[in-house]
């Protein structure tokens, strides 16, 4: 370690605004003022110190007249001056002065207030003077006995520093600390001792929790910790101790902390594969899931169990585990309900599928009819998908689970209707068994449906695979049922002209005149138009659709009569009643078609859906057998392709991820035999515990990319020129929410330069987290800044700034360097996602904030641009890989992606490749970006338009 990187331990940062003091006036203060004076006056010096002077005039005065003062405030003042004041000569001896400060600090180490000596402890841990700390060491044993724990819990650290750092003062620590460990009763000293016991002397540690092992769930929590951190290193670095500790792991999971039972978990799948220790462990981490209130706890522990399903060893222990992690869904946050409910599914087998669907089916019927949580309805669709997975792979459940999701149909929460939907479609065409199931079910919920989008989607299924002949007539019976009274135009028209019942007709207001389309004249009372809510309530769904102007209802229910009414010639031979059948379909289309052209809907039909209607009137007058091919045969195949190709896909993405999780063994591959191996040998995983505090510390080692070009050099923004007075460069580390800049700092002249501070500013959503320290630099010295940044969203950020200095002895103003601007690359927060196409729909009509880029690229082919885009993005593609298959001279893919801050990116690429301009033309196109911020979408349009064309190297 540098010195530059030693570790500070007191970092001290004032605003510089006024004079700093002289030397005179402070030693005035120090000498002469009341104890008021001379805490700020010690302050002050402790300042400039940091900042560089030197004061050595100071330190007999401070001496003197400081010292000896029993104030408990200049008492921790002086702990801190003592830290950085310099103690040795320039030759390195030790100050003479220093004797002094050596004899008040025995005096304080047996003073009777015992913050005093626990300060006065913790202050010893600093020291790195063997000289000062010698006189020291009688004082410091002796607070090993004293009344108080805070005051023995600070001398064990300070025998732990010592020890490590100057040995041969006291060299049977180890010894000394074992025997206080044993008769300790205090649960922070006994930390505090075996932890030192640890790192000092792991033969006595392990000694000691032989003689106890039987004990430790009475322990307090931070000591079982230790413990647990002891054992895995010992059992990583000699796996030959495994036998003798995993049963006090057991025991630690019975451990009342949660914490505790959370790393022995961890701890236990590391140590043993056996499958009694991983259900063990499995067990353990479903109970913490449920016990634990904070829902960040139970994400991180969700994704404990994630990790250990996916070894192929353990999944099956966890397969039995099923129902318990079903528990989960007791929590009301959503994001750990759906985790739960994937991880269900992904370990779901052909032997817990039923008791799964039973689980499911509750949670579903709960979700029912409550609606005080805002997610009940995000949840039920949840449900909903997962149950149509389970049936699609387990077609034996799906007889069960239809009948209770069918009457979600009539749901007010669109969603949830439409997954439902989808799964009914896709079941009805896979499992013909169930068809008779389903239509009836269908029939029953057809007139509950409340969405227009769902009534559509009812209707084909019905006029799909009604195949007999009462079905068809049920069909028809309901249509009429959702139409109302039909002509619709005439029966509307007399409702508006208030023409009631005898019994209803009471004292009406003035009346007024209407012309009716036809020419008549239509009466309307001031009774009929005061209620127009009660009307609209009256009216058949059907009907309301269509008077709203929702006239795509009726080219849908159009198609369905043409095909019940050719699947209903073909099955009754009787011509009366074959005519009396197309004659009522013709009739409700042709009332449909005059409603449309009428005034009475709130919009008028389109022209497409009058091509439709008259379409499906020609076809049902002529009756012609092609086109009784394609409405009852042609439709059904295409459905059947775009399903099959659907599960296609989704074996495909399964067998990817089978085989990446697949441990592949190689023939030659050695065995090693755990009895054999060296203890050196087995060092092959990783420890956890390092693992852990590097990520907490930031220094994650990712792997680096096998492309050579992208090593840290690549990050290092220049600030400053060449030939500027201070030369700077960053290093910029991205770790997920904070970026730290390491700012190397170079003072290039022959002066020394003053308080030379980085000032930075920050443009986006980047907010500096503290004002970096000034410096002192020697002539052709260098420095290393750190400053932190935290991020709040995905959006590019901009770091600006300037150095400024003073050079001593000039009468001038501050100099200043100006930096150039470090740009925040977003992708170092955008990860690929998933999501289905009507989530992906759904997200495109909501955004509000839509970036089109233009393509200008130098590529020819439209794939290569494709997968440069996905590359340089970290987007995922949504379109499957057959869609995009083959050559044409356009392409059009949807892109999604999401942010670490939960942010969703959608983006749409339209691309062509000119023909008329040759074999050699570049891709045009089109790239809509939509985002939920403006701030998301702009920055992913400038990465896009910054990497559109590909450098050749």
């Amino acid at each position: 370690m540098t010195a530059a990187e030693n570790v500070c331990y007191t970092l001290i940062n004032v605003p510089m605004d006024s004079e700093p003091p002289s030397e005179i006036s402070l030693k005035n203060d120090l000498e002469k003022g009341d104890v008021k004076s001379k805490t700020e006056a010690l302050k002050k010096v402790i300042i400039m110190i940091l900042n560089g002077e030197k004061l050595p005039g100071l330190l007999m005065t401070i001496i003197r007249f400081v010292l000896p003062l029993q104030d408990h405030t200049i008492k921790k003042l002086l702990l801190v001056f003592w830290e950085i004041v310099p103690k040795t000569t320039p030759d390195g001896r030790l100050l003479h002065e220093m004797i002094l400060v050596c004899d008040a600090y025995r005096k304080d180490l047996q003073h009777p207030n015992e913050f005093i000596r626990g300060s006065t402890l913790r202050f010893l841990c600093k020291l790195k003077e063997a000289e000062l700390l010698e006189p020291l060491m009688p004082a410091i044993r002796a607070c090993l006995e004293h009344r108080h724990s805070y005051v023995r819990r600070n001398a064990v650290l300070a025998i732990y520093t010592i020890y490590r750092n100057f040995e041969h003062l006291i060299p049977d620590a180890p010894e000394l600390i074992h025997d206080f460990l044993v008769n300790e009763k205090d649960a922070s000293c006994k930390r505090n001792a075996f932890m030192m016991l640890i790192h000092a002397d792991q033969d006595r540690a392990l000694d000691y929790l032989s003689t106890c092992i039987d004990q430790v769930q009475t322990f307090g929590d931070i000591l079982q910790l230790v413990i647990v951190e002891l054992i895995y290193k010992v059992c990583h670095a000699n796996p030959s101790e495994r036998a003798r500790f995993i049963r006090c792991i057991y025991n630690l999971l019975q451990s009342s902390s949660p914490a505790v039972k959370y790393e022995a978990a961890g701890t236990l799948v590391t140590l043993s594969s056996a499958p009694t220790a991983i259900k063990a462990a499995a067990q353990c981490y479903i109970d913490l899931i449920i016990k634990e209130s904070d829902n960040n706890v139970k994400l991180i522990v969700l994704d404990r169990l994630v990790e250990l399903k996916e070894h192929p060893a353990h999944e099956r222990v966890l397969q039995d585990l099923v129902m318990d992690i079903l528990r989960v869904l007791s929590t009301p946050d959503l994001e750990v309900r759906k985790k739960t409910l994937q991880l269900a599914l992904d370990l779901v087998s052909s032997r817990n599928v039923e008791e799964l669907v039973i689980v499911l089916k509750k949670e579903v019927i709960k979700t029912n009819n409550v609606s005080e949580h805002e997610d009940t309805d995000k949840y039920r669709q949840l449900l909903v998908r997962t149950l149509h997975s389970c049936s699609v792979r387990f077609p034996d459940m799906a007889a069960n689970v239809i009948p209770v999701l069918m009457e979600f149909l009539s749901d007010s929460n669109e969603a949830a209707a439409a997954d439902v939907l989808e799964f009914v479609r896709e079941a009805i065409q896979r499992f013909d068994n169930l068809r008779m199931l389903i239509v009836e079910k269908m029939l029953e919920v057809f007139h509950a449906i409340k969405s227009v989008k769902i009534y559509r989607g009812a209707l084909w299924i019905l006029g799909e695979y009604c195949s007999t002949k009462e079905d068809i007539q049920s069909v028809m019976t309901e249509v009429r049922r959702s139409l109302g009274e039909i002509p619709i135009v005439e029966s509307e028209i007399k409702k508006e002209a208030g023409e009631l019942k005898p019994e209803e007709e009471v004292t009406v207001g003035p009346v007024q005149k209407l012309v009716t389309e036809m020419g008549t004249y239509a009466t309307q009372s001031a009774l009929s138009s005061s209620r127009p809510t009660k009307k609209e309530e009256d009216r058949p769904p059907l009907r309301g659709f269509l008077l709203d102007g929702d006239f795509f209802v009726a080219a849908s229910l159009a198609t369905t009569l043409t095909k019940i009414a050719l699947r209903y010639v073909a099955l009754v031979q009787e011509k009366k009643k074959q005519n009396s059948f197309v004659a009522e379909a013709m009739l409700l289309m042709a009332t449909i078609l005059h409603l449309g052209k009428s005034s009475l809907p709130k919009k008028p039909i389109t022209d497409d859906d009058v091509d439709r209607i008259s379409l499906c009137l020609k076809v049902l007058s002529e009756c012609s057998p092609l086109m009784n091919d394609i409405f009852n045969k042609e439709c059904r195949q295409s459905l059947s392709q775009m399903l099959s190709a659907k599960l296609e896909e989704e074996k495909l993405s399964q067998k990817k991820e089978s085989e990446k999780r697949n441990v592949t063994v190689q023939p030659d591959d050695p065995i090693s035999f755990m009895q054999l191996t060296a203890k050196n040998e087995m060092n092959c995983k990783e420890d956890q515990f390092q693992l852990s505090l590097l990520a907490a510390m930031g220094n994650t080692q990712r792997k680096e990319a096998a492309d050579p070009l992208s090593s840290k050099l690549n990050k290092v923004t220049q600030l400053t020129g060449f030939s500027d007075p201070v030369y700077a460069e960053a290093y910029v580390h991205v770790n997920q929410y904070d970026i730290v800049l390491d700012v190397l700092v170079v003072n290039q002249t022959s002066d020394t330069l003053q308080n030379c501070t980085l000032e930075l500013a920050t443009l986006g959503d980047l907010k500096l987290v503290e004002k970096p320290s000034p410096l002192t630099l020697a002539p052709h010295d260098f420095a290393n800044i750190k400053a932190n940044v935290k991020v709040a969203s995905t959006e590019n950020g901009i770091i600006f700034g300037n150095i400024v200095y003073d050079v001593s002895g000039a009468a001038s103003d501050r100099n200043c360097v100006v930096l150039s601007d470090i740009h925040i690359d977003i992708m170092d927060y955008i990860q690929p996602a998933t999501c289905t196409d009507a989530e992906f729909r759904q997200m495109w009509a909501e955004f509000e904030w839509e970036n089109k880029v233009t393509v200008n690229t130098n590529m020819i082919d439209l794939n290569d641009y494709l997968q440069h885009i996905l590359k340089s993005t970290n987007m995922k593609c949504l379109t499957p890989e057959k869609a995009l298959s083959g050559y044409c001279g356009f392409m059009a893919a949807n892109l999604y992606a999401r942010s670490i801050f939960g942010e969703d990116a959608l983006a749409n690429v339209s691309i062509e490749k000119p023909v008329h301009q040759g074999p050699d033309a570049a891709v045009t196109g089109h790239i809509r970006i939509r985002a939920k911020s403006q701030g998301m979408a702009l920055s992913l349009g400038d990465k896009i338009n910054l990497s559109q064309k590909k450098t050749s190297l």
